[in-house]
């Protein structure tokens, strides 16, 4: 399916590698994770404003929507050396198998890595190489109907995953007795893509069972803890969760909440400015929450994305020019106040202009301090894509129930063992919010 797509932009990257008279701006191409249209307007402007202030133009380049299709097309372009794109959006996962293709953006952005929140430009940090800087960061989160919580008797979201599931078992019931026959308990990414690696890590690292792989190299998952987490999931499919949860990905259980249809959805922060939007059916009728706790605390997976430079690129002055703009001070409290995005530095969530619109940034700045959970991708590094692909297939193969919870740990141990050279070990205590 990337081919047709990958020659498309190939074409239009060969269209541009002359290189420009003295007289020709300079065109800079750009290519980014696919977003939603408030998303897209947004980014849009801030790139006009851009060739407006340097007089620099860019083009911005379409992207497939999964995280794997963008993952493939990104390594195809990278391949071929051609000199575009050159600024590369990177999500948070990918720096340690893609480093080899991206200028180290150290030297250039020391001070501006030194005021960001330290596990998110950790996460773009391989073997002391800034492969890319954080643009826009993520978090898992809860959002809850705060009106149904108010008719249901209940004075704030649930505080463990276990009182998650009573609470949306009870309003599920209590929707559908008045007619909502579609009305779901809790929505979120169940479909076998990198989303479904986000929520399962969430779900066991908050019960104590670890990170998949450890930062010792340690192989962790096969342990009780996480056994636990990924049997109650399962038990949610079909009875809290719709049956087709398994085939959910962020816009799918953003669709079923913004119809109004769920009580509870897990997703990210960019998820709130399309909640909030016009012809939301929830519109002022939901608020945000950390996740839930298990036995060892509340986490949330750290997400998000960074630009980086191509090495290949013909005008790296004029890329670093474009990174620095957008990830900027200024861009990011604009975005921050318009879009609800949240910022990579902490002391942006103290200014008055950024509460004023988010008074839920107090609760993000404390997930981005403390509470994240981190996917295993620089410590598995090359080999992060066979990972995650075993974990997503294990847990999937569970929550579809072709296997037993015990069993897919166990297979799961024994493939990432043969995949990595790793051997297995406990997991390490995290950093969580109690």
């Amino acid at each position: 399916m990337l081919r047709p797509i990958c020659i498309a932009l190939l074409s239009l990257l060969l269209e541009g590698c002359t290189k420009p008279s003295a007289h020709q701006p300079v065109t800079l191409t750009f290519i980014e994770e696919w977003s939603s249209r408030t998303f897209s307007e947004a980014r849009q402007q801030e790139l006009q404003q851009f060739t407006r202030e340097t007089g620099i133009q860019v083009n911005l380049l379409p992207s497939p929507e999964s995280a794997r299709q963008k993952l493939v097309l990104w390594r195809e372009l990278l391949e071929t050396g051609a000199s575009g794109p050159d600024v590369y959006g990177l999500d948070v996962i990918w720096p340690g198998m893609l480093a080899d293709y991206f200028v180290d953006l150290k030297p250039y952005f020391g001070d501006e890595v030194s005021l960001q929140f330290p596990a998110i430009a950790a996460g773009y940090t391989v073997d002391n190489k800034l492969v890319a800087i954080a643009y826009r960061p993520d978090v898992g989160l809860l959002y809850y109907r705060s009106d149904l919580l108010r008719q249901y008797g209940y004075p704030g979201p649930p505080k463990t995953w276990d009182e998650l599931g009573i609470m949306a078992a009870r309003i599920q019931a209590g929707e559908r007795a008045k007619g909502k026959k579609q009305f779901w308990g809790f929505v979120w990414q169940g479909a076998a893509d990198e989303g479904l690696t986000c929520d399962a890590l969430e779900w066991q690292a908050a019960e104590g069972g670890g990170r998949i792989i450890e930062d010792d190299h340690a192989i962790s998952v096969n342990n009780p803890q996480t056994i636990r987490a990924w049997q109650r999931a399962a038990q949610w499919v079909g009875s809290i969760s719709p049956p087709g949860v398994v085939g959910y990905r962020e816009w799918d259980s953003l669709n079923v909440w913004t119809a109004g249809d769920a009580a509870f959805m897990r997703n990210w922060p960019s998820a709130y400015a399309d909640s909030q939007a016009p012809g939301s059916a929830i519109r002022n009728n939901f608020q945000i929450a950390a996740l839930p706790a298990g036995k060892a605390g509340r986490v949330g997976t750290l997400g998000g994305w960074g630009l980086a430079i191509s090495r290949f690129s013909p005008h790296p002055g004029e890329a670093l020019q474009l990174v620095r703009y957008l990830t900027s001070r200024e861009l990011q409290v604009n975005r921050s106040r318009v879009l609800s995005q949240p910022p990579t530095m902490p002391k942006l969530y103290d200014l008055p202009e950024v509460l004023a619109a988010n008074p839920r940034f107090g609760l993000l700045g404390q997930a981005f301090q403390s509470g994240l959970v981190t996917r295993p991708s620089n410590v598995a590094g090359k080999k992060y894509q066979e990972v995650t692909d075993a974990y997503i297939q294990a847990v999937h193969s569970v929550l579809t129930r072709e296997k037993g919870a015990q069993e897919a740990a166990a297979a799961l141990e024994d493939q990432l063992v043969r995949t990595t050279g790793f051997k297995k070990g406990p997991p390490l205590a995290q950093s969580a919010r109690p």
